[in-house]
This record gives structure tokens, sequence and C-alpha cells, in this order.
């Protein structure tokens, strides 16, 4: 960098504060525990994005929330800045070549990520939605597993979290990055936000803090939000779009968000627990369904049944290369079993594959103790009478003393997978009994279970009369007259 460059730099106040203008900012996807089990979604690894350096404000500066947009969320958040130039580096020397720690909020609009696949270039990248500051920490002199992030809107405290809560270590980060890019003197790097991000509007105030309590603090770092009133021009490029989804992540759950809680209402459950699945079966065959039925695996339990909405787990064939890869520490089938909700089933796609285990006496415990409705693969378990010691729902093809590499590989969660013949999606409603177990699409649950318990009522009803003494013939199925008695016999309840 040439004198005059960085003097230029210098007397930018969006960089008055940072050695140099950043030449690459770098932000993490999830890095806390506690964001990534209010996300249900934890990584084996770090994921980054890249923001421009454009997008640097100071505190004390506005951020503009786009005209048509709705989803403005903060997100506070320590920033490391690099002081010595980083190449491969261990991370066990990794926090040498961090010259300075601030505060940073890495603000973005949820209304634009729809087709930004992950990169965040528009939600992320606009001008002033990277403000640092107020202060630099030097970093030879902190702790890094004991820095704390503070964030406060109009006063009142929203996110508090400490280093000890990532659940990769910001020295891993820096190591990590600097196998894939040279990190160079003032060099940002976004180490992620806790649990407690939401969405704030127009008149709001953010400020975020980065301190070593008791010893040193960046101060407050101070952004008010303004009303954009520039329109997209829809000739350019894609408009901003939400979705609950969107809603639930900018506001940082279903419930903040003002949305219905995710999964089953307790009346369509109660409906569902009352409905024997050959009743579904018969009124989904009728709308031209005849492909839900998870075929080949049996209940551990043939007495309990089985409601809830699909949580997906895909497994692939055992290949010794993609098992060490994928097979080791916290993998996909870990992942699933640590993030499944209350309320869902875990459904496995094994491709009916026996001879291992899909899942053992741990992962079950881990299942239950999370709320989870059940299991179903289609695949074998381990430790049989020990899962099935658990309570819970499981549906397997078979008990299989070997583990899981054997056979399989874990690969995937939530996605479409195939499971005992049937496509099987996450949300899904499933439901199982001694018949086996049917997987029904959202959009028709409540009315396929209200078809089946009027059909209930009715095989119960002929039932009886069978038991009378009258013939099958013209009572199975009603003929006219016999539906007649039938529909009388209902208004008289």
């Amino acid at each position: 960098m040439t004198t005059e460059s960085a003097s230029q730099d210098a007397a930018d106040p969006r960089f008055a504060i940072l050695p140099c203008r950043p030449g690459k900012i770098i932000a993490v996807h999830l890095s806390y525990a506690s964001r990534a089990d209010q996300r249900d979604r934890r990584p084996a690894n770090p994921s980054y994005f890249l923001k421009p350096s454009s997008s640097v404000a100071p505190s004390g500066a506005t951020i503009e929330r786009p005209a048509g947009t709705e989803l403005l969320a903060f997100e506070g958040e320590i920033a490391l800045v690099i002081g010595t130039p980083a190449h491969r580096v261990a991370a066990a020397a990794a926090w040498d070549h961090v010259g300075w720690v601030t505060a940073a909020n890495d603000f973005g609009v949820y209304d634009l990520r729809q087709n930004d696949k992950g990169s965040n270039v528009r939600s992320k990248g606009r001008d002033g939605y990277t403000p640092l500051g107020p202060a630099l920490l030097e970093a030879a002199g902190l702790d890094p597993a004991a820095l704390r992030v503070r964030t406060w809107v109009n006063g009142e405290l929203a996110q508090d979290a400490s280093t000890s809560g990532l659940i990769f270590p910001l020295a891993q980060l820096v190591a990590d990055l600097s196998q894939h890019a040279t990190l160079e003197r003032g060099d940002v790097i976004l180490a992620g936000t806790p649990a407690g991000s939401s969405v704030v509007v127009p008149g709001d105030v953010v400020e975020v803090e980065v301190d070593a309590p008791g010893k040193a603090s960046t101060g407050r770092l101070i952004t008010r939000v303004v009303q954009g009133d520039a329109a997209f021009d829809p000739s350019l490029g894609s408009l901003p779009a939400v979705d609950d989804i969107q809603r639930a992540e900018a506001w940082g759950s279903r419930e903040a968000a003002g949305l219905p809680a995710p999964g089953l209402s307790a009346q369509l459950r109660e409906k569902l627990e009352r409905t024997p699945v050959a009743g579904l079966s018969q009124q989904l065959r009728k709308r031209g369904l005849d492909n839900v039925t998870i075929d080949g695996v049996r209940p551990l339990h043939p007495e309990l049944k089985l409601v809830g909405t699909a949580r997906t787990l895909r497994f692939v064939p055992n290949r010794e290369d993609l098992f060490a890869s994928h097979g080791g520490g916290y993998n996909a089938q870990k992942r699933t079993f640590d993030a499944v909700g209350e309320g869902e089933v875990i459904v496995i796609e094994a491709r009916g594959e026996a001879g291992s285990g899909t899942l053992g006496d741990v992962l079950a415990i881990r299942a239950r103790a999370r709320g989870a409705a059940g299991v179903v693969t289609d695949g074998g378990v381990r430790d049989h009478d020990a899962v099935a010691a658990v309570g819970m729902p499981v549906y397997t093809v078979g008990a299989h003393p070997a583990v899981l590499g054997r056979k399989h590989v874990p690969w995937d969660a939530d996605i479409t997978i195939a499971c005992g013949g049937t496509t099987v999606q996450p949300g899904d409603v499933i439901v199982g009994d001694a018949d086996g177990v049917i997987v029904i699409p959202p959009a028709l649950a409540e009315d396929v279970a209200d078809a089946a318990l009027a059909q209930e009522d009715e095989d119960a009803w002929i039932a009886a009369r069978v038991a009378e003494g009258h013939p099958v013939d013209g009572l199975f199925p009603l003929n006219a007259e016999w539906r007649a008695r039938y529909e009388e016999s209902r208004s008289d309840r």
C-alpha cells in the first residue's frame, strides 16, 4: 500500500480505527452453540462468506432498511483484525497473527437471502452493513477463550455471550482460513453471533460491546436504523421476497416472528393418535396416493402409536475412503440425533440394508431426551433390547450387532430421502402402529385424519350390525338402504 493510499484510508471515517482498509472481510455462518441450537443445525466444520470493505461503517453511523423490505436483523459479533500475515499457520500459533479485537455488527436483510444461496452478497454486503469499533483492543493481552460480546437494542440487553460458548475457537478460525487464503494485515474476521439476534426497525438504536470482563472494553458500537426510500429496479434483478422460514430465522424463532409452532397442532396430533394407519392408507389411496407406506419395517413396541413430523437422515453404501472423511467425528448421524426436535420422527434411509445397525442405545436415549416422537429406519438396530428399553417408538427391519461402518456412511440430513421404498421429505407427517408406517403430505394431514375418523365411525357401526347377525352383503360397503339407516343413527346422537 502506498503512503498516499494509506493516508486516504486513515482520512475515511469508515476505516479510521483500523490499521488500513480491509482487503478481506470474512464472516462465519454459524459458530456459537447457542445460535446453532436455536436453528436446530450444528455444523461439523466452520463455513464462511465474504463481505466487501465498502460495507464497513464507524460507530455512530446509520444503516438503511431498504425500501420494500421488513427483515433487517442485527448480529452482535467479535471482529478479529489481522496484525501480521498468516499463511498456513497452525492453530497453536494462529492467535499471534491477530493484532486487534473490536466489536462488529453483521447486519443482514433476510428479504434478500433467497437468491444468494448462502453467499449473502446482497443481504449483507450493502453499504454500512458492517459497523466496526469504536476502539481496538490489543489481542496480545487477551485470552481468546474469555472474551464477551453483548448487544443492546434501544437500551435493552439482547445478546450476552462468551467465547467459551463457541463451537469453533477463534484461533481455529484463523488457522482454517489461512489454509485457503493468506490473511493480510487489516483483514477482518467476523467470528459469528450468539443466540439473541433479531429484527430491528427504523428508529431503533443497536449497540454492541466486546470486552474482556474486568480488563478492557471496546466501548459501545452504536448504529441507528433509518428507512431507505430507493426502490429496487425489477428489470435488473430479483426483488425482495420473504417466507416463514426467513421470518423465523430473522426474528430468531417462529414464536418471536408471530408464527405458529412448527410441527403438528395438538388437535391434529390427537386425531392422528386415534386413527389407525390402515384407515389413513385408505383415505390417501382415495386421493390417488398409493406409494406412501414405508415397507419392510416393524415396530419394537407394537402397542405404541407413532405420530410426528419427519427429520430425515441419509446413509450411502460404505466406501472406505468416504467413511474416513464422513463417518467419524461429529458426522451427519450424530448431528441429526443432537438436533431432532420435540415431536419429530427421525426417518433414516439405509436402502433396506439390515447388515449393520443404523442406531444404538446411546442415540436412542439422546433422541428420547430431545423429545423425539420416534425413529423409523429401513436398516438394522444395534443394542436391540437396550433400544427397546428406552420406550420410544422405533421401527426397523431387524436387529444386527455390527456397527454403522460395516455397511453405511452417514452422508446428509434434512433432505428428501427414500425409506422403505417411499419418498420422505422433512416435515412430512409420519404415523405408525402395529400395521406399519405411513407418510402423509402435510397439506393433506387434517383432511385425511378427519375422513379416516369418519370412516372408522362408519366401520364400527357396520361391525356392530354384523355382530347382531346381519349378513355382510349390503352392509359392507353400505347400500342405499343401510346408508339411510346409518345416517339416521348419526342424527339421533
